[in-house]
Parts: structure tokens; C-alpha cells; sequence
């Protein structure tokens, strides 16, 4: 199990290497996060959702995603709440304190699907969450050391030496471990470091004296994580400010609630496209090719918020221009005349009005739609594949001119001046044909020659033959199964 001194220390990616790498000898690997939260969702294919970061390493491991490997997910939707996912499904709304009293009734479902895991593969890949040292919330833990302890699981500390302070990071968690957590700790790994990997030897050092725990490397900035999801959405603004300038401009209102943003992740890739994730207090660009509204785990109150910054005002002077206009799921559903929640879904029932650009309403329902979809783009026709995940059912005239003809029937809507348009599949821009020629209706000649899903999979590879170059790989493994034979017994697992 991997554990962090805190979050963003880079567990996700690690995690992500180290399925591809142990994948890439023979083994059969399978990722497993017991309690995740992230609007970033991907669907399974058992019908459920996961966070997005297990979809990648299931991938890494040459494997579907499924629910067991991510058995608990949070969705923020407000402050101090959230929507509760259970082994893939709605388990309802609560908020953060209510929270902490469902955790001992959701161990045995967690420790459930890590068990059926752990019955198919060599070796499971745990990731934490957050802090392993939040012992203020440890008597209720499921996602950490109160895991680890329940499945008797074997740990990896994860410090990140690029925020600074990584000797205090470890020493720190480990001084607040009691001795039942320390016994399960079987090293550390000093994460994102920038230079001469020689200079931290003697931090090294301090850490094993400090600890006694063993170390089983020092992993160097990995520049090709960029071309992987991200597991949530607080650096996506910092990450495009660093972008390069490309002569296709396409801006982001970036809302509190945002969600699946891994849809803008080939259009990042893209040389001559430039993503601007417009945050709070600045208006959208003036010379923008494309606005994009994304998806949004609270559609009503992101679109209050929307307003509350003078973005739709810039949206309409967009589209009186001429601009092009794209909602995918919940941006789709902002798009039109009205948006309700007679069921309060998102919260109190509420209703208000839309952007007014695709004449469609939306009725927010208590069903969710999940489920992977592929189908043809209309009227252009290029085949394209995706997911929904929404809740809601959306219709008007505009709507029967849908943007997408999908297998299980049409999707989506386009205004009659075709610069508007909407749907609610996730996804879409990861099929090279259509991205190429909507890349081209945007700046005539700028067909695409990107292969996108290549780029992923070729971004796995580097990085698992980083962490091969940088990790003691034969002594993590190694430490992975000395509970298994010491304390078969008390393990769930029958095989780790």
C-alpha cells in the first residue's frame, strides 16, 4: 500500500508505474484505493463509476475497470458534503461529519472487494488517501492506516521533496504512527526530485536513523505525467498557464464543482491548440475559437456560480460573434433555456433559467446514466466512443438535430445556426477522428495526426521504465508479501 505524508505527493502516478511495471514481468496486478474523492469519474464495466485514477492504473494493468478496485468514492458537491459512491453506485448524500459515522459500516464492503481483488491477481496495489498521519480522524479510518490494519497490508511511506520539508514529511508520519501502523511500514520513497539524485543521500541517511525504515528510492520529476489524467482539477489552471501558445484557442470557465475534466486532456495535447482555464475573477478571452463548458458535479449551483462571475454575458459576446460554443453533460445542460431539480438531487429542489444558446430543457432525475457508449457524430459522421455518467434528461427542439447518433439513440443537441452545441457523453475528443476534423471546422487545416490513446499508453511505458530505473522494485515486492506469509491467517487475501 502506498501512503502519503499528503496529499498531491504523487501516490496516483506511482501507483500507475509501479501496475504497468510489475504488469510489464508477468504478473497479474490489480489496483485497489479503498475510499477515493474526486468529481473525476470514469464508468466501469459493470455498470458503476470509479475514480478516474484507478480507470488509468486498471489500464496500466492491461485490465478493465471495475468497482471493486475503488469501492468508495466521494463526490464533492458542497463545502462540507459530498455524494457517497458504494461499490460503484449512489449511496446518497452526507455531509462531512455525518460522514465519519458511516465509515465503520463501509470497512466490511471495502475489505469485500479488496478480498475478491486479491483472489485474482498476484499482487494488489493499494493507494491511500491524503495523510497517512491524520490521526485525529484515525479511529474511523478506511482509507489508510485503518485499512492497512484491517487487511493487514504492508506500507510504503510517500514523501514529495519538491514541496519541501521531505525529511520532516517522513519523520513526522512515522513519530505519529502508533507501533501496530509502524509494524506494518516496510520503507519510504522520496518522490519529484529535481537535480542531482546524489545531494539527498545524506537525507537519506537522517530518515533510516530517524526511522529505521528502509528506503527503496528516490524518483526523479517525471516530465511525461502530463500526457496522463490528472486525478483532480486544482492544477489544471497552473498546468496551462505553463502551456504552450497554439493558434487554436479554446477557453474554460473553470466552476467550483467541475468534473471529468480528463475530457480536455487530448485537446492539451494537441501542438496547436492552447487550453485557457479561466478561474474566478477573470473574464473569458475575447479571441477564443471554441468555449468549452465542461462537465459539473452540481449543475445548478455552478451555473449560479457561472453568473455570479459574468460569464455568461461574455459567452452570449462570444456567440454574437460567431464563436463556437461546446457543453459536454452538465455544461450541455447549462446551454438551455431551463435547468430543474423538482427531487433536489443536488440539494434543495431548485430551478433557473439557462444560458439560452440550445433550445432544450433539462429536468435533473433521481436516475443516474451510467454506461459506456460509441456511435457517429452528426451530421460529420466520424466514429466516436465515450461514457455517461449524468443525472437528468434533457430535450427540446433543438434536439432533434442531436450531435451525436450513438447505439443506443441520438444524443445531444446543435442550435440552427450550428456554432451551439451540447451532449452528454464524456470522452469524446479521445477519438482521433472526430477531434481532428472538429479541430479543423475550428481553423480550416488543422486536421489532426495525433494518435491519443498511443500517447497514453506510450506515457505508461516511460514511466514504469522510470520507476524500474529508480525503485528497488525486487525489494518492494519482496516486502509486499512478507505479512502474506507471516500472517496469512488474519489477511483477507488469498494471494498478495
Amino acid at each position: 500500500m502506498l501512503q502519503g505524508t499528503g496529499s498531491d505527493v504523487g501516490k496516483s502516478l506511482l501507483t500507475a508505474g509501479l501496475c504497468r511495471a510489475y504488469s510489464r514481468r508477468g504478473l497479474a496486478v490489480r489496483p485497489f484505493k479503498p475510499q477515493n474523492m474526486s468529481n473525476n469519474a470514469a464508468v466501469t464495466v459493470d455498470g458503476g463509476e470509479i475514480g478516474r485514477a484507478q480507470a488509468l492504473q486498471a489500464r496500466a494493468c492491461g485490465m478493465v475497470p471495475h468497482t471493486d478496485m475503488n469501492p468508495v468514492l466521494l463526490k464533492p458537491q458542497a463545502e462540507t458534503g459530498a455524494q457517497v459512491v458504494v461499490q460503484g453506485r449512489i449511496a446518497g448524500n452526507a455531509g462531512a461529519r455525518a460522514y465519519q459515522k458511516m465509515k465503520p459500516d463501509l470497512l466490511p464492503m471495502v475489505l469485500r472487494s479488496f478480498a475478491r481483488l486479491s483472489a485474482q491477481a498476484d499482487l494488489v496495489l493499494v493507494e491511500g488517501a491524503g495523510s497517512a498521519a491524520e490521526v485525529n480522524l484515525r479511529q474511523s479510518d478506511i482509507a489508510n492506516m485503518g485499512f492497512a490494519c484491517a487487511a493487514r497490508v504492508p506500507v510504503a511511506l510517500i514523501g514529495d521533496i519538491d514541496r519541501g520539508g521531505v525529511i520532516a514529511q517522513l519523520v513526522g508520519t512515522w513519530t505519529l504512527l502508533d507501533e501496530a501502523e509502524r509494524a506494518l511500514v516496510r520503507g519510504f520513497v522520496v518522490n519529484k526530485f529535481r537535480g542531482d539524485v546524489s545531494l539527498f543521500d545524506d537525507g537519506i541517511a537522517v530518515v533510516r536513523e530517524r526511522t529505521g525504515m528502509t528506503s527503496f528510492g528516490v524518483v526523479p520529476w517525471f516530465a511525461g505525467a502530463a500526457a496522463l489524467p490528472a486525478e483532480d482539477a486544482f492544477g489544471l489552471a497552473a498546468a496551462d498557464a505553463e502551456n504552450r501558445t497554439g493558434d487554436i484557442r479554446i477557453a474554460v470557465p473553470v466552476c467550483p464543482r467541475i468534473s471529468n475534466f480528463d475530457d480536455l486532456d487530448p485537446l492539451r495535447a494537441e501542438p496547436r491548440v492552447e487550453i485557457v482555464m479561466v478561474t474566478a475573477g477573470q473574464a473569458l478571452p475575447g479571441n477564443a475559437d471554441l468555449v468549452l463548458l465542461p462537465g459539473s458535479k452540481a449543475t445548478l449551483a455552478d451555473l449560479a456560480f457561472l453568473r455570479g462571475q459574468g460569464w455568461d454575458i461574455d459567452i452570449a459576446a462570444h456567440a454574437r460573434r460567431g464563436g463556437v460554443v461546446l457543453g459536454i453533460c452538465g455544461g450541455y445542460q447549462m446551454l438551455g433555456r431551463r435547468v430543474s431539480d423538482p427531487h433536489g438531487v443536488e440539494g434543495d429542489p431548485a430551478e433557473a433559467p439557462g444560458l439560452g444558446l440550445l433550445d432544450v430543457t433539462t429536468v435533473l432525475t433521481r436516475d443516474k446514466a451510467l454506461r459506456q457508449v460509441s456511435g457517429a457524430a452528426v451530421p460529420t459522421g466520424q466514429a466516436v466512443t465515450g461514457y455517461e455518467m449524468h443525472v437528468g434528461e434533457t430535450g427540446g427542439p433543438d434536439a432533434a438535430r442531436p450531435m451525436l447518433a450513438l447505439a443506443g439513440g441520438p444524443d445531444g443537441a446543435i442550435s440552427t445556426d450550428r456554432r451551439t452545441m451540447g451532449c452528454h457523453v464524456h470522452g469524446l475528443f479521445a477519438s482521433d477522428g472526430f477531434r481532428s476534423v472538429f479541430l479543423e471546422r475550428l481553423r480550416p487545416g488543422a486536421r489532426s495526426l495525433l494518435n491519443y490513446e498511443a500517447g497514453v499508453e506510450d506515457a505508461l511505458d516511460a514511466l514504469a521504465r522510470h520507476l524500474e530505473a529508480h525503485l528497488d522494485l525486487d525489494a518492494m515486492l519482496q516486502a509486499s508479501a512478507m505479512i502474506a506469509s507471516n500472517d496469512a491467517a488474519s489477511a483477507p487475501a488469498a494471494r498478495r
